[in-house]
Parts: structure tokens; C-alpha cells; sequence
């Protein structure tokens, strides 16, 4: 297995940059490379370990040949497969069981300071934290750590939060896996708001919506995550709206320029109360909605997982509570069109791909075997402005492309 596993290493390297398919705009060209890989890495995972050189030999060719469209697509069903796994041992630990009309499937208590009502929740009206929303369904009463403990006695791994091993003194907490994975294996998902760019003067702290915010990410389509209100998630099944924001770290003190205060009056960000934002029944016990917390790798040491883009299909309503993710808007998507630094809307859109709709999402896949260790992603920051003191590039080239 080792020399299957080397073999296709090394076509990794190769296609990713060889290979005759991919575009020539440079943004484009590092997606594309970004999809070629994600294709060998996941389409691996799915071989199981019974693959043998034939079927190696297999993948290799069809990301030769195969168009970035069809590439993409398989990419997504191998992950939606993998997730779907992950959604049925989650079932299996927390839905009770019918045959079992003693089984007790009480929530557990909230403390003292969950069901207090911020400030936010009086003017709006919502429901206090507390109070359980009359479309949830009973679950097990496990708290977050047993059910993470229980997810890798089913799957194999599961994550922690813990002192980073990166030898910064910013580098503060990091993700750590809790057992082992193979390459090609999800590791974790991105939680959070989702905004597209049709709402971003809503995010925020907009302009300067990353100031103060470390738990913004963007994908290739302009969809940006914002993981600051999920935390390190919860210890129930409930609705959620993304209003609540925990505090996570300390706020990064930020000297503001008199240019910088000019643009926020010009630029004010809207108030996204008045949108009336949307919420789903989520399940906050979700022992895999950490990826915010991975770190960018020290000097000298490379990333151990890559971030895949994830199209869930809101179809698949009995999977739904385990995607901890909810949108920013309406629920119909807005088609925009960038022009430079720009987005202009050009008017409601379908899904471009299917009439399915979807939630933008993002998972992080490994990109070896993993065994108890730190999960370090490149963040890829761009070249064009000043990039913090700890950020040490892993690709120079690839950074300059992803932000072109």
C-alpha cells in the first residue's frame, strides 16, 4: 500500500502542474490545479484499501484525460459520499432508538448563563437560547465531548481544540486530530454564516470585514464563510441563526488610520436584522465544525489538509441538522458578476450546475494519512498587502495566483 500510495503522490505533483486541461488565467489555473488535486485525493480514499496499482494506474489516467468539469463533479460525489457516512454515524449516536420505548432522550439542562436573553434577542424577539424550538427532534443527551469520543470509536478519528504546537506566540489554539485518517478522507467542515457577494456590506465590520475576524474564509465563486458565531459549537440540537457571536480569542487590538475611519463612513455596513436571516435546525454537538480553528504551518513544515469546495444538496433533508452552516439573505440565490474588484447583481439565478439547490459549503481534506496530530492548512494570504509576521508562504507562486 505504502508504494501505491507513494506512486500517486508523485502523480499529484505532476498533473497539478502539467496538466493540458487546465486554464491559463492564473486565478482560474489555481482552481482548476486545486480540483485536479482534490479529484486524486478523494477518488483514492474512495478506492479503500484494497486498491491495488491497477486501480491507482486508473485514477492517474482520468485526471489526465477528464475535463475540470467532470473532475469537479466526481469531486463532489466522492465527498457527499463521505459525508453522507458521517451523517449516518452521527444518527447512530444521537437518534434514539424506536426499538427501545425506555430509552431516555431527554436534552440535557442549559446552564445558567445559556438561558439568559442578550440584548439582541429582546429587541428582535427571538427565542431565548434556552428554549427549545417546537420543531426539534428529541435527541440522545450526550454532551459534545462524549459524542466526539463515540465518533471515533465508530469512524476512527475525531478533533480537539488545544495550545497550538506552531512555535509563535500568535499561533494560540490549533486542531489537533484525535486518531488516524487516510489521505483523501474529510478531516473537517467549515462552520458558520454564509454570505454571497450579493450580501457582503451585511458581514461584519464591513469594510474592513477581517480586522478583527480571523474565522473569514472565501471560496473560488466569491462565497464567504464566516465562522465566528458558531465558537466551538454547542452542546444541543436547536435552531440557529448565526445571531449569537461568542467570543472566541481576544479581540486583536487594530490601530485604525484616518483613511480607514473615512472608508467606514463611506462604505457602512447594512444591518442584516432588516433581511430577517435565515436559521435552521443545526446539530451544535458536531465534533468535525472545527476547521476554523486550524493553523497555518511553521516555516518549513507543509499542510497536512487542503480546503474542497462543497455544493450540499439541500435535498437531503434527513442530513441537513449536520451541516452547520446557514445562510445569509434570501434563500434564492442572486447572480452576480465580477467586474475587477467589484460585484454587480445582475439579477435572480437558478443553480448554474442543476435546479438543486444547495448550501456553499467547505470541507478540509486530507492530503496524507493523518495520526494524532496538528491539522495544518496554507491559507494562501495574498501578496498584495502586508501579510502578518507569522506567515511563512508555502507556495509563493500559488498565492499569487489564488488572489490574481
Amino acid at each position: 500500500m505504502a508504494f501505491l500510495f507513494n506512486k500517486f503522490q508523485e502523480a499529484v505533483k505532476v498533473l497539478a502542474k502539467n496538466s493540458p486541461m487546465l486554464a491559463k488565467n492564473p486565478r482560474k489555473l489555481q482552481f482548476e490545479a486545486d480540483i485536479n488535486r482534490l479529484f486524486l485525493y478523494t477518488s483514492y480514499n474512495r478506492l479503500g484499501k484494497d486498491a491495488d496499482e491497477a486501480d491507482v494506474d486508473e485514477i492517474i489516467g482520468m485526471a489526465n484525460k477528464a475535463s475540470v468539469d467532470d473532475q469537479q463533479k466526481q469531486v463532489q460525489e466522492n465527498i457527499h459520499l463521505q459525508i453522507k457516512s458521517f451523517c449516518m454515524s452521527m444518527d447512530e449516536l444521537l437518534l434514539p432508538d424506536v426499538k427501545n420505548t425506555n430509552e431516555v432522550t431527554e436534552l440535557p439542562k442549559q446552564s445558567n448563563a445559556a438561558t439568559q436573553r442578550s440584548g439582541l434577542s429582546l429587541a428582535i424577539g427571538r427565542n431565548r437560547p434556552g428554549d427549545k424550538h417546537p420543531d426539534v427532534p428529541e435527541t440522545r443527551p450526550l454532551e459534545r465531548a462524549d459524542v466526539s469520543q463515540k465518533l471515533k470509536d465508530l469512524i476512527g478519528y475525531s478533533l480537539d481544540i488545544k495550545p497550538s504546537q506552531i512555535p509563535h506566540k500568535e499561533a494560540g489554539q490549533g486542531l489537533f486530530l484525535n486518531g488516524e485518517c487516510d489521505v483523501g478522507a474529510v478531516v473537517a467542515v467549515y462552520p458558520g454564516v454564509i454570505y454571497s457577494p450579493a450580501y457582503y456590506r451585511y458581514i461584519p465590520g464591513y469594510p474592513r470585514v477581517d480586522a478583527q475576524n480571523s474565522y473569514l474564509i472565501t471560496r473560488y465563486d466569491g462565497t464567504v464563510i464566516n465562522a465566528k458565531p458558531w465558537g466551538s459549537g454547542g452542546e444541543t440540537r436547536d435552531f440557529w441563526d448565526g445571531l449569537t457571536v461568542p467570543e472566541i480569542r481576544p479581540n486583536m487590538q487594530v490601530d485604525e488610520k484616518g483613511s480607514d475611519r473615512l472608508l467606514k463612513l463611506l462604505s457602512k455596513p447594512l444591518d442584516g436584522r432588516r433581511l430577517g436571516e435565515s436559521g435552521d435546525i443545526i446539530e451544535r454537538r458536531n465534533p468535525l465544525a472545527l476547521a476554523h480553528f486550524a493553523n497555518h504551518p511553521a516555516k518549513g513544515v507543509e499542510p497536512n489538509v487542503m480546503i474542497c469546495p462543497y455544493d450540499f444538496p439541500l435535498t437531503e433533508k434527513e442530513m441537513r441538522v449536520y451541516i452547520p452552516n446557514v445562510v445569509f439573505g434570501n434563500a434564492a440565490e442572486v447572480k452576480m458578476k465580477k467586474f475587477g474588484s467589484f460585484w454587480l447583481k445582475l439579477g435572480s439565478s437558478r443553480n448554474s450546475v442543476s435546479d438543486v439547490p444547495v448550501l456553499k459549503t467547505l470541507v478540509m481534506v486530507a492530503t496524507r494519512a493523518l495520526c494524532d496530530e496538528e491539522v495544518l492548512l496554507n491559507y494562501r494570504l495574498s501578496n498584495s498587502k502586508r501579510r502578518p509576521e507569522w506567515y511563512s508562504p508555502v507556495d509563493e507562486e500559488e498565492d499569487r495566483r489564488r488572489w490574481s
